[in-house]
């Protein structure tokens, strides 16, 4: 008997850089689908979030948004991905005037492919959520930076230094 099978919760895979970044279509806060292939040729920022609408995410998704045309200059575009249906992405994008591709996944298959879903300290306890997390990803698909359990305030700002922006 595994350790699955017993209802335990293994560690999440982790990406690292030179891994391949995981291929996925989602819907879009309009439900349009969005594919990762669909940006190759240029380098793509993809973030995992828990929720929208909520605090903490709302400040990464706005400082997102002040900082997406140095990142566009510097030929990065986003993404953010989170396990909300698209009509709340579509509510959370119109209240805070969000300028970046937010994307659905409900099923949270691809937040689990990219590891960014699975067990995680939540004041204190031990919970089953979305880890908050980025990615960059090279214009080839390769994961270039992989960072987990990022927070929420400050992150964009580190981002860009890290980047060298």
């Amino acid at each position: 008997m595994t350790e699955t099978d017993r209802g335990i919760d293994t560690a999440p895979v982790r990406l690292a850089p030179g891994d391949p970044a995981p291929e996925f279509t989602l819907p879009d806060a309009d439900g349009t689908p969005v594919s990762l292939s669909s940006y190759r040729g240029r380098r793509v920022i993809v973030y995992c979030y828990p929720a929208a609408l909520t605090p903490g995410c709302t400040t990464q998704a706005v400082d997102f948004t002040a900082s997406a045309g140095e990142l566009a200059e510097a030929g990065l575009d986003i993404i953010g991905i989170s396990p909300d249906a698209p009509e709340k992405l579509h509510t959370f994008r119109e209240k805070e005037q969000l300028g970046i591709t937010l994307l659905a996944d409900p099923e949270k298959q691809v937040l689990t492919a990219y590891g960014a879903y699975g067990p995680k300290k939540l004041y204190g306890k031990e919970v089953v959520g979305v880890i908050r997390s980025t990615f960059v990803v090279d214009a080839e698909g390769k994961v270039e930076k992989a960072a987990y359990n990022v927070k929420a305030t400050g992150h964009v700002a580190k981002l860009r230094r890290d980047l060298g922006l």
